[in-house]
């Protein structure tokens, strides 16, 4: 049986991304599942791996994208405990997401629950576990706390403002003001970084309890000053750099250790949802499996845009680096 999947024989910009047909399913080895993906993400994540500038990341041409995925157990291979086909689970795949069938390792897969839809499940793997991780584990926000929350239009940005508010915070989001509805209707403070400082309105509301930034260079300091005292600056991307707009990943990465070690009431701490889950496997699923209960309980409803199918992966890529996403894109990849 053959299937399709999405490739990059060389890193550039999204005109590499080509579908291709296999003409052979993959076997699952011992301890592998073979999962027939349904949906997948595009996300900003993917366009850095395109372009071959994801931080860390190691893997070389030819490959496929595709950060996330959920998908249905196809075929389980020897040695396999607590799968079988039909069963609907998630993954953080890091890539390789965009084909219609992949291989993992059983150990990595969540299940999900049956009554979810894939397209909001999917939503939460990378996105919403990103932001209930910086909240939660790493940023450790309190009821009735203030945050700041940079590109709050986009996916993680508004999944920050959605967990946000049920933590009863007071959020204040920068965004474009093509996004002001979207991050009003999420319950935040819109600031249209176009045409406000958001230094000077931090000062004058107070300053925030955390902020969440990942606009990267000079923007993290801003973030920094914007911080009470006892705040912390949680730093998870590097928006900047990825778009040529100046910026060094090392430098910044040397400049928030050094306002650790400064004296100043403050603390700053780079977060990476695939480092974190390397440290600590076992949060990753019991974060997503608490993001699953809160979305059957209907406390979560994720900002999906554009459903596009995987075909449309090169125009998903394209859309992502315009920032002409509200939210998020969901690549329909199979159906149930």
């Amino acid at each position: 049986m053959s299937y399709k999947k999405v490739i990059l024989n060389k890193f550039g910009s999204p005109d590499v991304l080509q579908v291709v047909e296999e003409k052979t399913l993959p076997e699952p080895a011992a301890g592998e599942v073979r999962v027939k993906v349904l949906a997948a993400s595009a996300t900003f994540t993917d366009t850095m791996v395109r372009k071959g500038i994801y931080f860390g990341f190691k893997e070389t041409p030819p490959l496929s994208p595709g950060y996330d995925m959920v998908g249905m157990v196809d075929k389980v291979g020897a040695n396999v405990d607590g799968f079988e086909p039909g069963q609907m689970v998630a993954d953080l795949t890091v890539w390789g997401a965009y084909s219609e069938y992949m291989l993992r390792s059983a150990d990595s897969l969540v299940p999900v629950p049956a009554t979810v839809a894939p397209a909001d499940a999917v939503s939460l793997v990378l996105s919403y576990v990103s932001a209930y991780q910086m909240l939660h584990r790493v940023a450790k926000v309190k009821p009735g706390q203030s945050i700041l929350v940079h590109g709050a239009g986009g996916a993680v940005g508004t999944a920050l403002l959605e967990l946000g508010k049920l933590l009863d915070l007071k959020i204040f989001g920068t965004a474009s003001a093509s996004k002001r509805e979207l991050v009003e209707g999420l319950g935040a403070v819109h600031i249209d970084y176009a045409k406000e400082d958001f230094v000077a309105r931090m000062q004058d509301e107070g300053k925030v309890n955390a902020a969440f930034d990942f606009i990267s260079g000079e923007n993290y300091k801003r973030s920094f000053q914007s911080l009470k005292k006892g705040g912390i600056l949680v730093p998870y991307g590097f928006y900047n750099n990825a778009m040529g707009k100046g910026g060094s990943v090392p430098v910044d990465y040397m400049k928030v250790a050094l306002w650790n070690i400064l004296p100043n009431g403050r603390k700053a701490f780079f977060y990476s949802i695939g480092d974190l889950r390397k440290k600590n496997p076992d949060w990753f699923k019991e974060d997503l499996a608490a993001l699953f209960d809160l979305l059957k309980e209907g406390k979560l409803k994720p900002a999906i845009e554009r459903r596009m199918k995987l075909e449309d992966a090169r125009e998903a890529h394209e859309l992502i680096e315009q920032a002409a996403v509200k939210g998020r894109i969901v690549l329909t990849v199979n159906e149930k």
